[in-house]
């Protein structure tokens, strides 16, 4: 089962669950859904929900 990444509809960031945010603290593996409710994107801060599923 593959997991969905997730794109910043504020600056195009997309969220790879299989490279995770390392800097944010976020381990590799960890899926969109199961991201801390303070999570941000890393580039331009948006919360969480500024993001979409993508589809590609």
């Amino acid at each position: 089962m593959a997991l969905d990444r997730y794109i910043c509809l504020q600056c195009g960031y997309t969220y790879d669950p299989k490279r995770g945010d390392p800097k944010g603290g976020i381990e590799p593996g960890t899926p969109g859904e199961k991201l801390p409710e303070d999570w941000r994107c890393p580039v331009c801060q948006a919360d969480q929900r500024q993001f979409a599923r993508r589809d590609d």
